[in-house]
C-alpha cells in the first residue's frame, strides 16, 4: 500500500470551501484578480552593462504569501559614434589632409547630450595630425554613479585624403612638392626592378595564394638514386 499527498481539487489547497453564491465575482474565489500596472525604472547616471535593478514587492502577489521582487538586467546597445570602456568614451574624428598640416578650429564631434565637442588646432608650430593618432579630452567620459567626476574621451583622428584627379595642372603639383617636406634618401640596391602593381588590392586576400600557387618543392636528395639509361648511338 503507497500513501500520496494531493491537493484538493474542492478548495484548492486552501482549506476553506465557499458556496458559489457568496463567491467574489471578480476573483471567483482566488483571491487575486489581473491588474495591468505601469512601473518606473529609474537608471542611475554612469549605470554600466549587466547591472541590476531591483523593485522590491512588485512580482505576482498570491494570498498568505509575500510578494517577490522584480529584477531588471541593464543591457547597452551599441552606438552609432562611441564605444565605451569602463568611464572612457572612445570615437573617430574626420579631418580633411588640409586640416591635418594646416590646423582647423571646428566641432568634430557631436557629444551624447548634444553638445558639439570644438578643437581648436592652430598651425604655427608645423604640428601635423596623423592618420590614427589619439586625441585625450579630460572630463568628457561617462560619469561615475554618484559623483560629479567624468572620465575621458579619446578621439581618433581620421585623415580624409583627395581623390583621384583633384590636381591636374603640372604647375600645381610641382608648387605643392615644394611646400611639402622633401622625400628620404632612396634606399641603395645593386639591382633594381621596376614593377607593376595593383591599387586596388585587399588585404583580405592576403596569405591566399598559398594554395595551388605552384609545384610543389622537392628535396633531390629524397628521390634516391638515379636510374641507368642506356647510351645514344
Amino acid at each position: 500500500m503507497t500513501r500520496a499527498m494531493v491537493t484538493c481539487g474542492t478548495c484548492k489547497g486552501k482549506g476553506r470551501v465557499y458556496n458559489p453564491k457568496d463567491r467574489c465575482k471578480k476573483c471567483k474565489g482566488d483571491g487575486v484578480t489581473q491588474e495591468r500596472k505601469v512601473l518606473e525604472v529609474y537608471i542611475p547616471r554612469g549605470a554600466k552593462e549587466g547591472e541590476k535593478i531591483v523593485l522590491k514587492g512588485e512580482a505576482d502577489q498570491k494570498p498568505d504569501q509575500e510578494p517577490g521582487d522584480i529584477i531588471f538586467s541593464l543591457v547597452q546597445n551599441a552606438h552609432n559614434t562611441f564605444r565605451r570602456s569602463g568611464t572612457d568614451l572612445l570615437a573617430d574624428f574626420e579631418i580633411t589632409l588640409a586640416e591635418a598640416l594646416c590646423g582647423f578650429s571646428r566641432v568634430v564631434v557631436k557629444h551624447l547630450d548634444g553638445r558639439g565637442i570644438q578643437i581648436q588646432h592652430p598651425q604655427s608650430t608645423a604640428c601635423v595630425i596623423e592618420p590614427g593618432q589619439v586625441i585625450k579630452i579630460e572630463g568628457e567620459g561617462m560619469p561615475y554613479k554618484r559623483s560629479d567626476t567624468k572620465g575621458d574621451l579619446y578621439l581618433v583622428a581620421k585623415v580624409k585624403f583627395p581623390e583621384n584627379g583633384w590636381l591636374e595642372k603640372n604647375k600645381a603639383t610641382e608648387k605643392l612638392k615644394d611646400l611639402l617636406p622633401k622625400p628620404e634618401k632612396p634606399i641603395p640596391a645593386d639591382i633594381v626592378d621596376e614593377v607593376a602593381y595593383d591599387k586596388s588590392a585587399n588585404l583580405e586576400d592576403f596569405g591566399g595564394g598559398e594554395e595551388g600557387g605552384g609545384a610543389e618543392w622537392e628535396d633531390e636528395d629524397e628521390r634516391g638514386p638515379a636510374e641507368a639509361q642506356c647510351a645514344q648511338q
